[in-house]
């Protein structure tokens, strides 16, 4: 990883708008990244450069835009599509200047290097569903190639289960000599962004607004770390930093579970910086000051919450009754891939699910001792559980025993766009 991120550092700037030369901007750097893909696992991943012209106010008279994405194709349900993302543009402090030296080497050479890091461990492995790898441009001028990644994802019907959006993953020290290097911070949404007034009143009288799929994902990464150990979860209930944005949100538009991973501590000295010294205190973004340890242990979680997820079902769209009344019924539409479904509470003030499940279903009409089984249309009647005070959801279990995460019986609380997009 660190070997990839000298290597970015070195095509000098990586700016959208930087000229298009051998060894140096933009352009470089993106070819270099497909070569990276391409050498991996005997040419398995199925490289490609989606590319469109946006105009905007830090796009000059515009500017085409390229994304690198690398498809690992799903064995068994090809159309259910994870994805590892990363921008790979820099900049320094005048966002317009794109010939001056702009390192980038935590923004976001760091995410850069998980998302490559990811791809060499993962394509040796196969999976049900697909995982596809990209590298962004326009992130800094816009969030211009997230925007051309989930237009692409659209077009191409992708059933989006997560998006895992790696930015600035590599520092463990900031600015004020404050060390975090014990925790990485997962933003997740919590009022959906493509919500409607629709949803809103639904919301207000069931709940539901601390339950979007993004929100849901971020407890799925929190749980993976929490088993691993190698890396706890801070999560943060923002949609991301106070005031700024990320390439997970355009798919948060689009109605996709996405969440942001970035360091526990930043370091607002080493980002968007001309690289200089003053007065003894030192500015840019340049390698050394990052944790290449911590560094690998982002790629460790990532990589773990991929395969994951890869392996897993799409999660249901469950649907809760329970007003005025001593119990509560389920109700969810059988999911491909799925051998069981769990059952989850979990109190309306608490943050997380509960450790345990509160039932098992099983997909087919005969079952062991100890779990339900039901037909389709699946349901289930919990007796004596009032509706008023706790929040249901339910998770999508393959016959190996891979889980999806668990979707909110809620309004909105589904992981899927409200409304279908149109072929």
């Amino acid at each position: 990883m660190r070997a990839d991120i000298d290597a970015l550092v070195g095509f000098g700037t990586r700016h959208t708008l930087s000229a298009d030369a051998p060894n140096r901007g933009i352009g470089a750097a993106r070819r270099w990244a497909a070569d990276q893909f391409r050498a991996m696992c005997g040419g398995c991943l199925a490289v490609s450069i989606p590319e469109a012209s946006f105009t905007g106010d830090r796009l000059g008279k515009g500017a085409k835009i390229a994304d690198v994405i690398a498809i690992q194709k799903g064995t068994e349900r090809p159309d259910e599509v994870v994805i590892i993302e990363a921008h790979i543009d820099s900049r320094v402090s005048d966002v317009m200047n794109a010939t001056s030296d702009a390192p980038g080497a935590n923004d976001n050479g760091s995410g850069v290097a998980v998302v490559l890091a990811a791809a060499r461990v993962l394509s040796q492995r196969h999976f049900a569903g697909t995982i596809v790898y990209a590298i962004n441009a326009g992130e800094e001028q816009g969030l211009y190639g997230a925007k051309l990644l989930a237009d692409t994802a659209a077009a191409q019907h992708w059933q989006v289960k997560a998006v895992l959006n790696n930015d600035i993953v590599g520092n463990t020290r900031g600015a004020d000599g404050l060390v975090d290097d014990a925790h990485v911070r997962v933003f997740s949404e919590g009022v959906r962004a493509d919500s409607d007034d629709r949803l809103a009143r639904a919301q207000r009288a069931e709940g539901g607004e601390n339950d979007s799929p993004s929100r849901n994902l971020a407890r799925f990464v929190g749980r993976i770390a929490a088993a691993d150990r190698g890396l706890a979860v801070r999560q943060v209930w923002r949609a991301d930093r106070v005031g700024r944005g990320g390439d997970h949100m355009p798919f948060q538009k689009a109605g996709d579970p996405a969440v942001r991973l970035t360091v526990a501590v930043e370091n607002y000295d080493r980002q968007h910086q001309d690289v200089r010294t003053d007065h003894g205190r030192a500015f840019g973004d340049t390698a050394d000051a990052m944790d290449f340890r911590y560094l690998a242990r982002v790629a460790r979680l990532n990589t773990a919450v991929l395969a994951a997820l890869a392996a897993a079902p799409m999660p249901p769209a469950p649907a809760a009754r329970m007003a005025v009344s001593d119990d509560t019924e389920l109700s969810w539409l059988p999911v491909n891939g799925a051998a069981r479904y769990r059952v989850w509470k979990r109190a309306t003030d608490a943050a997380t699910w509960e450790a345990q499940p509160l039932a098992v279903v099983s997909a087919a009409p005969s079952a062991g001792a100890g779990v339900v089984a039901v037909n389709p249309p699946l349901s289930l009647v919990l007796h004596g559980l009032r509706g008023d005070d706790w929040f249901l959801g339910v998770s999508s279990v393959a016959a190996d025993g891979a889980e999806s995460p668990i979707a909110a019986a809620l309004p909105g609380g589904g992981f899927a766009p409200l409304t279908a997009p149109t072929p």
